[in-house]
């Protein structure tokens, strides 16, 4: 990386940290994002961007930077960088002087980081605009658990503006700061799930045998869910099936007419998913047939999480910005995929892209009431998505 833009990035650096301490103040959660995009929204604006859209997905943002030759006409000059912007339902537990003002909500995943370190970047750029095309800078609401990404593309984000790739990076606790790591192919897991309803007939638990128990089939149901990854999934096919919740009954001697249980299952296929689905599907229908039961399987209400997966390409060229950035020796290509989610994955199965990893040195673990973003990581985020913009976009000769 050139002296001058090192020293540019350095020169903005205790702004960004101060932002990103004002952010981890006050967290917002999901979709309700006001304050969190109001900061996002304005800074864009303040650094001379071209175009800020705010709204997007409720209150997602959208910053378009036009590079030295003006306007880019076709896909394959824009790209596009995502941040996360939304916290967790969690109480903070860092002791931290800019410490979380909103009972029971922290940035416990390092969202605020990843928002600073995208702004920081977006400053540097605005500057220089020492690219050729297009850069769309998206700023992203609702990744924990409500699927942000997918609601963005859904609202146009992809349509508006094609890009022939997009960008999105994650702290990871445990790999020192100034390192970075990538994965090729699979790199999150999907996220699905299942809501089952068993309904029996209930009675006096003094006189089972005039009942159809509900929770002797849903526990049959349980053992059952089990034989699916060792009996039904090729070992060469990861996948994990839990059953995170069973509710039935209140009383001490009342057999339930009715158990509903949640199963989550996570893979890195989507052909893979749709499988486990089935057969959870078909044992659930069995075991209560049985047992005299009846069974319902439901998809929840909120799409499922498709697993990362990136793209070969797109991976190489972030690689290597990553190694100009901290070196060939601080960037590691041996990280394991993680069964975590991320909706990213929308973004990368609609067009070619890639997610990496950036240390966050020796913190708490993610969603742990003690994590916190490392601030010295901020400045090697803002320099590598400099970099990226450099290989992705290069000025015309």
């Amino acid at each position: 990386m050139p002296t001058e833009t090192a020293s540019s990035i350095a020169s903005i650096l205790p702004d960004f940290v101060a932002l990103r301490r004002a952010l981890h103040r006050q967290p917002e959660l999901m979709f309700d994002l006001p304050h969190t995009a109001e900061i996002v929204a304005r800074q864009l604006q303040k650094f001379g961007f071209d175009e800020v859209i705010e709204g997007i997905a409720k209150t997602g943002v959208i910053g378009v930077l036009h590079g030295q030759d003006g306007p880019a006409e076709k896909a394959d000059a824009r790209v596009l960088l995502r941040a996360d912007m939304d916290a967790l339902p969690i109480t903070e537990a860092t002791g931290a002087p800019y410490a979380s003002q909103t009972e029971g909500v922290m940035h416990a995943c390092g969202h605020d980081g990843h928002t600073a370190m995208l702004l920081g970047a977006a400053c540097h750029l605005a500057q220089t605009r020492n690219f050729s095309g297009t850069l769309i800078f998206c700023f992203q609401p609702a990744e924990e658990g409500e699927g942000g990404a997918n609601v963005m593309i859904r609202e146009g984000v992809l349509k508006r503006w094609p890009v022939k790739g997009a960008y999105a990076l994650h702290n990871w606790p445990d790999l020192p700061v100034g390192h970075f790591a990538a994965i090729h192919g699979p790199v999150m897991a999907s996220a699905d799930g299942a809501l089952i309803t068993v309904k029996g007939e209930g009675g006096h638990a003094a006189k089972p045998e005039l009942a159809r128990d509900p929770v002797v089939c849903a526990a049959a149901i349980v053992t059952a869910a089990q034989t699916i990854v060792s009996r039904s999934i090729s070992p060469f096919d990861q996948a994990v099936v839990s059953i995170t919740s069973i509710h039935g009954g209140e009383a001490w001697n009342v057999i339930p007419d009715t158990v509903t249980m949640r199963c989550n299952f996570r893979c890195f296929s989507e052909t893979v998913s749709a499988r486990i689905f089935s057969e959870l599907q078909r044992i659930c229908t069995a075991t209560a047939e049985a047992q005299g039961c009846t069974v319902t399987v439901e998809r929840p209400p909120s799409e499922p999480y498709p697993p990362t997966v990136n793209h070969p390409a797109e991976t190489n060229l972030a690689i290597d910005a990553m190694r100009a950035v901290a070196g060939p020796e601080n960037v590691h290509l041996d990280l394991k995929p993680a069964m975590a989610s991320e909706d990213f994955g929308f973004f990368l199965r609609a067009v070619p892209g890639a997610y990496i990893f950036i240390g966050n040195g020796d913190s708490a673990p993610l969603h742990n009431p003690a994590y916190d973003f490392d601030d010295r990581a901020l400045g090697h985020g803002i320099a590598f998505w400099v970099e990226l913009v450099n290989r992705g976009l290069p000025p015309a000769s």
